[in-house]
């Protein structure tokens, strides 16, 4: 079942009595887990039916044990499992898949973690439970759900903000989530959440983020990309050398890859980059600046840089000046 349509069904009183939720992304997990916690059972009743278990403190007989107990005053009980990947031997919850109690919901909250479909468990759980997998957006996807997030608050957001928080946020959706919340307190519906916007109550820098940086290596901008590799140096805790040569590496992979397409169309290329198709002339125009074979050579140097970085063959250079270095070996 997807997000909404298990909230609906919880609203609606139709209630399953395993809900195993798993996936790399918590944000879902923990809302249809909050959303159980609030609705199900009334405050009074909560406390001799509400149960919160730790996955690296218990096992499966006790969870079992906790499940198969009858509600005391009311019509159900809530079990709830936290950090349910800490568990051994999980497949062990499969005898009670086969019987459950129908009076109880037993969550089963198994983070950051996929199941093997071919197992005889996650088999089972398909036909006995309600499984739901919550899946990692792609950086691409996260412009998107942000716009929806926000239009479900009855917000709106320009493009180009969006890209920004998905730049400087990356794609932890619980992350983002609690800054979207921030920016719909001191913005009024009416208002379009802007750039300047985000960048005034975010702390992004409209000029030296991640994305400008990377347009004025694509478009060979030598003194905007060395401004920004400057700023980058003089705040590395806000831009950790790790983190930028990972997006860098990125950023030069699907310009590699744009070379190598034969339908160069938009749409065929944002769908082959899987970005979304505003950032589709950003990639068009470094294609032309940066042949395969000049590609092959940066893949090289920030690799080189990467180790050096972690201290091979450098005992004094800090990653500032290692970006000042890498990015003029870029450009020329």
């Amino acid at each position: 079942m997807k997000f909404q349509d298990i909230i609906s069904s919880i609203e609606n009183k139709v209630y399953h009595p395993v809900y195993f939720l798993c996936g790399e992304e918590p944000f879902y997990i923990d809302k249809i887990t909050d959303y159980i916690t609030d609705n199900v059972l009334e405050a009074q009743e909560k406390e001799f039916n509400h149960s919160v278990l730790y996955g690296k403190e218990v096992n499966i007989a006790q969870i079992i044990a906790e499940a198969k107990q009858f509600p005391f005053g009311s019509t159900h009980r809530v079990v709830i499992v936290k950090e349910a990947q800490n568990i051994r031997n999980i497949e062990d919850l499969e005898n009670y898949l086969n019987n459950p109690q129908p009076s109880t919901l037993l969550v089963i909250c198994y983070k950051y973690k996929k199941l093997d479909k071919r197992k005889r468990f996650t088999k089972t759980l398909v036909k006995k439970a309600l499984l739901f997998e919550s899946k990692r957006l792609y950086d691409n996807q996260v412009p998107d759900w942000i716009a929806k997030y926000l239009t479900e608050k009855g917000h709106k957001i320009e493009e180009k903000a969006s890209f920004m928080l998905t730049e400087f946020l990356g794609t932890e959706l619980a992350n983002i989530s609690n800054e979207l919340d921030k920016l719909t307190l001191i913005v009024k519906k009416e208002e379009k959440i802007t750039a300047g916007i985000v960048e005034k109550n975010i702390g992004i820098s409209k000029d030296y983020n991640i994305f400008e940086f990377q347009q004025a290596l694509g478009e060979k901008n030598i003194l905007k990309a060395n401004q920004i590799a400057m700023h980058f140096a003089a705040n590395p805790k806000n831009h950790p050398l790790v983190l930028t040569l990972g997006m860098l590496f990125s950023f030069f992979q699907k310009i590699m890859t744009f070379h190598s397409l034969k339908d160069k169309s938009k749409n065929s290329v944002a769908v082959e980059l899987k970005v979304n198709p505003y950032f589709v002339q950003q990639y068009t125009t470094a294609a032309r600046q940066y042949s395969q074979n000049k590609l092959f050579d940066i893949f090289t140097l920030l690799k080189v840089y990467d180790l050096k970085s972690k201290g091979v063959n450098n005992t004094s250079t800090n990653d500032g000046e290692l970006l000042k270095e890498l990015v003029y070996k870029i450009l020329h």
